[in-house]
């Protein structure tokens, strides 16, 4: 009997170790100082959570005490002026909770900011975000409003407006007191370190002329801002720049994709290895159909060949739809895999979850391919790229 247990646990302990030896194993490399994981929980505010993150982090950057800045206080805003706009044109809008990171910035431009503490903006009866109910009262209010029953609007429809939206999120405070010291919401953004005229937006796109302004045609950008456009490698050469240089970035991106785990927290591209197959193996695999090959290649079990990205396949999976705006996330670093290949180490807003307590990793190739777009701090882009730029 003892033998038998001994001999157990011994297999035992050979399998777990051999499973241990599965999957992906990340060594993080540069990174920089950054905010807590938050939770964005039932509510399509991804593009609040990543860029305040990212001004959070701009502000340790430039010396001052990390903050927790209110989410709800720009969402709740940036919905009047959608809804202002959605109305104006006659319901020729996306009108829906989702946004992009110069709703951010726009919104602290134009009603600057306060902390999480001052706005919470919960006042619906759940401790988290729960946008099911108010993005359908909101949606149904305003095309309430665009048929227009009395044959023009009222002069009362804003404030309504107003109204359902303070009864949702609360009524914004005109003063507020923050550690001993009273601010208004402009105030306190004035108090900040940081320059909100110094964020800009890039992207990488062939539709349109490099080094250029345009306005990206994505539904969220609801706002019509605009993006620099840049190639692919300087786009990449920005992310670079910016975390060897302290500077995080927003990252707009497509989570919709097969090569990203939720449960593992990865993104990749991968491609299948041929020139690493064995005359056998190849042949294997030639007799695979197209859903055993993606099977195989979507395992997420070890590291693998990914594909080469090119300024080609960006282009052709925006016009496809198959790059969707549908996510976005700031990236805090960078970080290698057990077979040493790159990677971008970055941090959600799902709440603090394993296995990376609410970070993820993404290899290179899927950030040059499926990127939108990225927030960075002017300064941090190369020299010779700003020029280009104009900035």
């Amino acid at each position: 009997m003892k033998r038998l247990t001994l001999l157990l646990i011994l297999v035992l302990g050979i399998s777990a170790q051999g499973m241990s030896q599965k999957g992906y194993k990340f060594t993080d490399g540069k990174l920089v100082r950054t905010t807590s994981v938050k939770d964005q929980s039932r509510s399509g505010t991804c593009w609040c959570y990543s860029a305040l993150s990212f001004l959070e982090n701009e502000i340790l950057r430039a010396g001052g005490e990390e903050m927790d800045l209110s989410e709800m206080w720009i969402v709740r805003n940036v919905y009047f002026e959608k809804a202002v706009k959605y109305v104006r044109l006659h319901g020729s809008l996306n009108f829906a909770v989702g946004g992009a990171a110069h709703d951010v910035t726009n919104g602290i431009r134009n009603y600057g900011i306060v902390p999480e503490e001052v706005y919470p903006g919960l006042n619906y009866g759940t401790d988290k975000p729960y946008f099911n109910e108010i993005d359908a009262v909101l949606k149904a209010y305003v095309d309430a409003i665009i048929e227009a029953p009395n044959r023009k609007l009222t002069t009362a429809w804003q404030d309504g407006l107003n109204a359902i939206l303070d009864a949702y999120f609360g009524v914004r405070p005109e003063k507020f007191t923050y550690k001993g010291k009273e601010y208004t919401p402009r105030t306190f953004a004035e108090s900040l370190p940081i320059d909100i005229d110094d964020y800009v937006c890039v992207g990488s796109y062939t539709h349109h002329p490099f080094y250029e302004k345009f306005i990206i045609e994505v539904p969220d950008n609801w706002a019509w801002d605009t993006v620099y456009n840049v190639p692919l490698d300087e786009m990449m050469s920005i992310i670079d720049n910016a975390l060897a240089n302290d500077y995080s970035v927003e990252w707009a991106t497509d989570v919709s994709e097969r090569g990203f785990s939720r449960t593992k927290a990865i993104g990749i591209v991968p491609e299948a290895d041929l020139e690493s197959m064995s005359g056998t193996e190849a042949e294997r695999w030639g007799k695979l159909s197209e859903k055993e090959k993606e099977n195989a290649l979507y395992k997420f079990d070890k590291p693998g060949k990914e594909k080469k990205i090119t300024q080609q396949m960006r282009q052709e999976a925006f016009d496809n739809y198959e790059t969707t705006d549908d996510h976005g996330m700031v990236i805090i670093g960078t970080a290698t895999d057990q077979n040493g290949n790159p990677y971008f180490k970055v941090k959600n807003s799902w709440d603090v979850i394993p296995p990376y307590d609410g970070y993820y990793y993404f290899s290179r190739p899927f950030v040059e391919y499926k990127t939108i777009s990225i927030m960075v701090n002017r300064n941090a882009i190369p020299q010779t790229v700003r020029e280009k730029l104009g900035l």
